[in-house]
């Protein structure tokens, strides 16, 4: 009996141990178990972002990127011939024939022609792709007409009761020194959940632009969040009325060090539960994005309004680019 105790309890406590050591462990596989699908979630998060940043990058330095914006000229009532040699109202610096064409404006309210120089438009010259014709241009802010040459393009703006001329040169120099964009470190902690409050009805929001003028948005509600036990609010705005995106226009204390000086933008989806609705809505700042001032002077480009000037320094998303 004595022989069979000594087996007995040694045996016995062999059990209560081993239920011991998996209770332990039972909070840790727990544990273990919950943050698989977080971990998972992280890559997933920064192999995303990155894709995006590569496509940003891609979407700068292309044939008809920002770096490749080397003018924008205000059309004047009148004759405007554009072309290389110097006796043209404007004056193309690149590759181009000495006379291209005239952009007439005339006409209250006015209206834009283009016309051909004495010597005809050059054999390759379109306008939207097509063999280019003499005629009146549909000059809207959704749909430009566009005169390319070659690696030229031209694109008729309207601005208020203005035209102007943007001029882009795929060989421009700003584009062959391209050498990257500037990125913070990706931060989890920068990609917030806001809440998203409606206005009970869309407003316009008047928007300034670099040179002076405004731009007037609809701006449909306010994201509220809290960032480092700030309470914060952003205004978005919509560029287009039938858009799928909410345009955040903003700036952030590292405009005086480390980002663009003048403005930030962000561009998010929808909030869950729609515009008109109260709902929720992610704002990571890790895709925050120069304007195209940040490449070129020749860009003009909406500015903050003072509600979206932030008290706090959101380091993460782009950084000033180094020309």
């Amino acid at each position: 009996m004595m022989n069979r105790r000594r087996v007995l309890v040694p045996f016995t406590l062999v059990l209560l141990s081993a239920g011991l050591s998996n209770l332990a462990a039972a909070p840790a596989l727990a544990q273990e178990a919950a943050t698989a699908p977080a971990l998972q979630d992280d890559v997933a998060w920064r192999q995303e972002l990155a894709a995006w940043r590569a496509q940003r990058e891609s979407e700068v330095a292309a044939p008809g990127g920002w770096l490749t914006l080397v003018g924008l000229e205000w059309l004047k009532p009148g004759f405007n011939s554009f072309g290389a040699a110097k006796d043209n109202q404007i004056q193309l610096r690149a590759q181009a024939p000495d006379h291209i064409g005239l952009l007439t404006v005339s006409g209250k309210p006015p209206i834009v022609q283009l016309l051909a120089p004495a010597a005809g438009f050059p054999a390759d010259l379109t306008i939207d792709g097509a063999p280019a014709r003499e005629g009146q241009l549909t000059v809207t802010n959704a749909k430009p007409p566009i005169i390319a040459l070659h690696g030229l393009t031209l694109a008729v703006l309207i601005r208020g009761d203005r035209f102007a001329l943007r001029i882009k040169d795929a060989d421009a120099p700003a584009r062959a020194a391209f050498h990257g964009l500037n990125w913070y470190v990706p931060n989890p902690h920068l990609r917030v959940t806001a809440r998203w409050i409606p206005f009970d009805s869309p407003r316009i929001q008047k928007i300034p632009t670099g040179i002076g003028a405004t731009l007037d948005l609809p701006a449909p509600g306010v994201a509220e969040f809290t960032l480092d036990g700030h309470i914060l609010h952003l205004e978005p705005v919509i560029e287009e009325r039938d858009g799928h995106t909410l345009f955040f226009i903003l700036r952030d204390s590292t405009s005086q060090t480390t980002t663009y000086a003048e403005a930030r933008y962000l561009h998010t989806g929808l909030p869950d539960h729609g515009l008109s609705q109260p709902g929720a809505l992610t704002l990571d700042f890790n895709r925050l994005e120069n304007p195209a001032c940040a490449y070129t002077p020749y860009a003009n480009c909406p500015q903050p309004p003072v509600q979206n000037r932030l008290p706090v320094a959101l380091e993460a998303g782009e950084q000033r680019y180094n020309r």
